[in-house]
């Protein structure tokens, strides 16, 4: 193992130490989703799924 991925490891073990309060408070805190919210995603989500659909069909 080269000092390369031993520094890679130590700095990701770091950005995880660092981040894990913050995500554990932004996740504490965020707005929750309501059905309008969600709909808006999962409409377009389905629009683009069924277009390349159609385009797999189409080959």
């Amino acid at each position: 193992m080269d000092w390369l991925k031993i520094g890679s490891a130590v700095f990701l073990i770091a950005m995880i130490v660092f981040i894990w309060p913050r995500m554990k408070h932004a996740v504490a805190n965020s707005p929750k989703g309501t059905m309008q919210d969600w709909m808006g995603y999962i409409v377009p989500l389905a629009a683009v799924i069924g277009f390349v659909f159609l385009l797999i069909q189409m080959v």
